[in-house]
């Protein structure tokens, strides 16, 4: 079984970039989520995320690098696994340039040449210790966790996870999949993440589903259907350049997954973790060095504190697990 990695990333040093942002947006904002600073800038580790790949995923077929266009300099363009995707490539003129990775991600399966089986990086995602195909995939089905989580629907983001779980409510009967695939959603393999799941299992309706922010496997198959389905709403939130709390999320097409019980269960926290810098730097540079996950998610915001000691801190500890350049580098 072929399976790719999609991966996106954005430089916003670039001086066109940055003439495009100031057009349709005014200037970074770090008092509003989707202008913030944390949403665009690169500190340096994408070089690791290359190399993880390199050293722990050799099996990977190809890495979609997404780009509005960009690459940095040290990259091998050249590399026999690597394509260069232009946002222009797969997203309809009409609606770029773009700056909303929500977007950027509901077309993913136009992206040229893509297979059916891939799984979706941001650029903060890394591969830090070995792992098989079978982490992502088992029996031609993407591995998933079907647990509910709250959602207070305060935040942009809680916002859009309430507008994917209209449309997945509006397809599927919940109590006809939850009996349906019963043992999928109760599994022990969920341990106590599943408590919510047994609370709500008399709710005639879905609500949001665990989404770890990690890598997470897709089937192309999937994307097409939701669009299928819900292509008018899809297209409507296709002009918000920036995002927005109208839009939809790769979380719709993850649920929909599910409740197309085309997944086999997987609890993805116990090898997965996601590290906010703002309060956790210090535990996710000792994450990394001591390779305590297969994957890990770098999370930035714009408040953390002693940032440069930080950055150094991460730069160090990919150094000391990915020391060597790999063949993605020039």
């Amino acid at each position: 079984m072929d399976i790719d990695f999609v991966v996106t990333w954005v430089d916003m040093n670039d001086p066109v970039w940055q003439k495009d942002f100031a057009k349709y947006s005014g200037k970074i904002d770090n008092t509003k989520n989707e202008l913030s600073i944390a949403r665009f800038r690169d500190y340096g580790l994408l070089k690791y995320w290359f190399r993880g790949v390199e050293k722990f995923a050799p099996w990977v077929r190809k890495i979609h690098f997404v780009t509005c266009g960009q690459q940095p300099e040290w990259l091998n363009v050249n590399h026999p696994k690597l394509e260069l995707v232009n946002h222009s490539d797969y997203i309809p003129n009409e609606y770029l340039p773009c700056f909303n990775s929500n977007l950027i991600e509901i077309y993913m399966h136009r992206i040229p040449d893509l297979t059916e089986h891939f799984v979706y990086f941001n650029d903060d995602f890394f591969i830090i210790n070995h792992i098989t195909p079978k982490r992502f995939f088992t029996d031609g089905l993407p591995n998933d966790i079907a647990a509910f989580r709250i959602n207070l629907g305060t935040s942009l983001w809680s916002k859009c996870l309430k507008n994917n779980i209209r449309i997945i409510n509006r397809r599927f009967n919940k109590k006809e999949i939850m009996k349906r695939d019963h043992d999928k959603w109760f599994t022990s393999e969920y341990g106590d993440k599943a408590r919510l799941t047994r609370l709500l299992y008399y709710y005639d309706k879905f609500v949001t589903l665990r989404t770890p922010h990690n890598a997470q496997p897709y089937l192309k198959t999937t994307f097409e259907e939701v669009w299928d389905y819900a292509g008018k709403e899809l297209t409507e939130m296709s002009y918000h350049r920036l995002r927005s709390p109208l839009d939809y999320t790769l979380e719709l097409f993850k649920t929909w997954q599910i409740c197309r019980s085309n997944f086999v269960p997987y609890n993805t926290y116990k090898d997965t973790k996601m590290f906010p810098l703002v309060f956790k730097s210090g535990k996710a540079i000792k994450a990394i060095r001591e390779q305590s996950y297969s994957l890990v998610c770098i999370n930035d915001s714009e408040h953390i504190i002693n940032f440069e000691k930080t950055i150094q801190g991460l730069h160090a500890s990919f150094e000391s697990i990915l020391p060597d350049k790999s063949s993605f580098e020039k």
